[in-house]
């Protein structure tokens, strides 16, 4: 997968569990994300979006997944 579809994907994906289950990735709180940066993401694809997310919010860019999401 490309990284443009992979951000596609991940501008789709919703989180399968816990509190904030059904919520799109980049809309989950930062709050949320952090605490998971500092407990550790879960293996695999779903932490590594989540870690993307993590940089994206960092560095103030969950825009473009917005937009991607609203134009996909």
């Amino acid at each position: 997968m490309d990284q443009q579809e992979y951000l596609k994907t991940l501008a789709h994906t919703r989180m399968p569990f816990g509190k904030y289950k059904g919520t799109y990735l980049i809309d989950l709180p930062e709050h949320y994300i952090v605490w998971y940066n500092a407990k550790g993401f879960p293996k695999g694809k779903m932490g590594d979006m989540l870690r993307l997310v993590y940089e994206l919010k960092l560095n103030g860019l969950e825009h473009l997944i917005h937009t991607i999401k609203k134009n996909t």
